[in-house]
């Protein structure tokens, strides 16, 4: 019911205040289950809260990003559509280097699926012109490689 998932909304931003990181030990997890659950298997992986709509890996299911992280659904990566989001989970990162990009010069970093290693996007560490400086510290994940989850109608 309605009533229901404001419920859990509510306790999964509850938990969002508490919970520092998305690679808690499970000592943490078992503090703000809500947050993150770890499983003894892939170390890294954590979950987002069943509240909310998710994206995950179309590749392996592992999480990715909350909804509620999206900020654009109108970006170009290398292989098509791409989105932009402020923080992702169970993503790893390579080294970062100089690319020239639709929107001008910027320092970029590849992001891979911490599970199953496919390339996903990248993060954006620099952007060297000023009108470009909103998408320092955030992440493209192109719709390639990405699917929606958790509450979706």
């Amino acid at each position: 019911t309605a009533l229901a998932c404001m419920f859990r909304r509510f306790f999964c931003w509850r938990a969002q205040q508490s919970c520092s990181s998305s690679r808690a030990s499970p000592e943490l997890s078992q503090e703000c289950p809500a947050m993150v659950k770890m499983t003894k298997s892939k170390t890294f992986q954590a979950y987002l809260p069943n509240c909310h709509r998710t994206y995950s890996c179309v590749h392996c299911r592992a999480h990715l990003a909350n909804h509620d992280e999206l900020i654009s659904k109108s970006f170009q990566g290398s292989q098509g559509r791409a989105y932009l989001f402020n923080s992702v989970v169970n993503v790893g990162c390579g080294p970062a280097e100089e690319r020239v990009l639709l929107t001008g010069l910027h320092a970029v970093a590849d992001i891979y699926c911490e599970n199953c290693k496919t390339t996903l996007g990248w993060k954006y560490e620099h952007a060297f012109e000023s009108s470009q400086k909103y998408k320092e510290g955030k992440f493209i994940i192109e719709l390639a490689h990405m699917i929606k989850d958790n509450g979706w109608e």
